[in-house]
């Protein structure tokens, strides 16, 4: 017998009634903050070529020799000063996000439709939310990178992850996809929202910044869309705030390895706040969809020590939209238009129509496998 090349479905019924997938992805996190879970994570992640662009033998060794025999122990150490109870903050509150979403869409859409969670590097992974997907009967497939700003690093990357899987199905999805909305009116208006009430509860400071996570500025330089992204999100933060250009700035966080990433860097630029007489700051991450080691951690923690340290005051971390209502809302929004076409509203879904036509669907196909002389050569519909 020859190898099946693709993955097929033999357990396909004629008459289902075909489902829509809402497939949410994110970065991804260790299983725990060890590090036994950092090094397959980090191998995973690092390993990337849309990651680390350089000539693979050349990033084998130094991966192998240099970076997986010592990072994953001094990531742990950071893991485990931001880990819950529940587990990684970045999973538990991605799940938070996915349920919600879930919910709404399924109050206001008749069609059937499933959301799923998957990770670009770790678990769940985009393997198991595929699966979960076409095991209740997703047809077609929305594709969600919780990334408001694109970058071959991020957003291309989780893409990789998905056509990876699909690359090995014999029955491909129908298949859309949203790439940004880093210019959404709804998501611009959630961030100062937040900002407003942290504001109002505690006073403004003189400066906001907004840091976002950086990529090498090589990736700038060959085309990445990325930069520009976050300046546009940080020039409509201002202007919905209403503040004045010298209020404000945007910041680059989070670099690795040695070459040149796009800059501000956010802790240099902390530190020099503070020394030339900048008492009160908030930084503001808008890039990340829920809190994670990078806004936790390396922002609330390494950060805050940076400004303190040299001569600031006060620092606030303002926390990511995270699964505030409003988040939600913007996200549920954003779905909805995409899968325009594809679902009918809960008013307008005649559900027991759609019964008795798959029922019927279903009959046909039998009465026709029963036949000894099938002209189509198959089930038909």
């Amino acid at each position: 017998m020859p190898k099946n090349l693709f993955e097929g479905e033999p357990g396909y019924q004629h008459g289902e009634i075909p489902a829509v997938g809402v497939l949410l992805a994110f970065l991804g996190t260790p299983e725990a903050p060890t590090a036994a879970a950092l090094r397959p994570y980090l191998r995973q992640f690092l390993s990337d070529p849309r990651v680390i662009e350089m000539s693979r033998p050349a990033w084998w060794l130094i991966l192998n020799l240099f970076v997986l025999p010592f990072r994953p122990r001094k990531s742990a150490q950071l893991y485990a000063k931001i880990w819950t109870d529940e587990g990684s903050p970045l999973l538990v509150i991605s799940r938070r996000q996915a349920a919600a979403i879930e919910k709404r869409l399924k109050s206001e859409i008749g069609t059937p439709v499933h959301v799923a969670l998957g990770a670009t590097y770790g678990r769940p992974s985009m393997r198991q939310a595929l699966e979960s997907l076409r095991a209740r009967g997703c047809r077609r497939l929305l594709f969600f990178p919780l990334f408001a700003h694109y970058s071959s690093t991020s957003t291309g990357a989780a893409f990789d992850a998905l056509t990876a899987v699909l690359g090995r199905w014999r029955w491909l999805p129908e298949l859309r996809t949203i790439f940004s909305y880093h210019d959404e009116p709804a998501y611009v208006r959630a961030l100062a929202a937040g900002i407003r009430r942290r504001w109002r509860a505690e006073g403004e400071p003189e400066k906001l910044v907004m840091s976002f996570h950086g990529i090498p500025q090589r990736y700038l330089e060959n085309g990445d869309p990325y930069h520009c992204q976050c300046l546009k999100t940080g020039r409509l933060l201002a202007d919905e705030l209403g503040l004045a250009e010298d209020r404000w700035l945007v910041t680059f966080q989070s670099l690795f390895g040695r070459e040149e990433w796009i800059k501000p860097y956010t802790d240099v630029t902390l530190q020099a706040l503070a020394r030339a007489g900048v008492k009160h700051v908030d930084v503001v991450c808008p890039g990340f969809a829920a809190d994670c080691l990078e806004t936790l951690e390396e922002i609330e923690e390494q950060n805050r020590e940076f400004f303190l340290a040299a001569g600031g005051e006060t620092f606030r971390y303002l926390p990511a939209l995270n699964d505030r209502p409003d988040h939600i809302d913007l996200l549920v929004d954003l779905i909805r238009r995409n899968l325009h076409g594809w679902v009918v509203p809960k008013e307008d879904w005649d559900a027991a129509a759609v019964q008795a036509e798959a029922e019927a669907v279903r009959r046909r196909a039998e009465a026709r496998m029963r036949s000894p002389a099938r002209a189509d050569g198959g089930g038909g519909g």
